[in-house]
């Protein structure tokens, strides 16, 4: 099982805002176009992120403001806005283990501990992570492809 891809389209998305926000109108056709995908999942996905608080958007303007410094807005917190998870839960368990069985009687005592240490753990790693993070790696990479692109030439 695979979490959503709304989560890394999410981080894209503010990757996006900051690296082109000054140069480019950032439409949800514009950033699709960064991502690869349909604009309608740009508008549902910063719906996602609006709701939750961390942008907000000016609609027709191509307007998008990310509410607080990103220092302070955690891959936690994306991953939260876009509500990935089902039930909160990142694993989900099968429906109808058979009660008559000694090892389906037993299954989720079994496992479910273990499955919440699993997912608390990528929450506090996804928590330690900030946007600014991702900026400055992406700002980096930004870089890295100018020079090269300047040394072709």
């Amino acid at each position: 099982m695979q979490i959503s891809s709304r989560f890394t389209i999410a981080v894209h998305i503010f990757a996006c805002i900051e690296a082109f926000g000054g140069q480019h109108k950032l439409t949800s056709e514009f950033l699709a176009g960064s991502v690869n995908v349909n604009p309608v999942i740009i508008r549902k996905t910063m719906s996602q992120l609006q709701k939750a608080g961390l942008i907000k958007v000016a609609r027709g303007t191509g307007g998008i403001k990310i509410t607080r410094p990103l220092n302070e807005i955690t891959l936690l917190d994306v991953f939260q806005a876009v509500n990935v998870l089902e039930h909160d839960r990142l694993f989900h368990f099968h429906d109808h283990p058979n009660p008559a069985c000694p090892v389906g009687r037993n299954i989720h005592h079994i496992l479910d501990g273990h499955l919440e240490t699993a997912q608390a753990a990528m929450e506090h790693d996804l928590a330690k992570t900030t946007l600014a993070d991702i900026q400055q790696e992406t700002m980096a990479c930004l870089k890295r492809d100018e020079a090269q692109k300047a040394g072709q030439e």
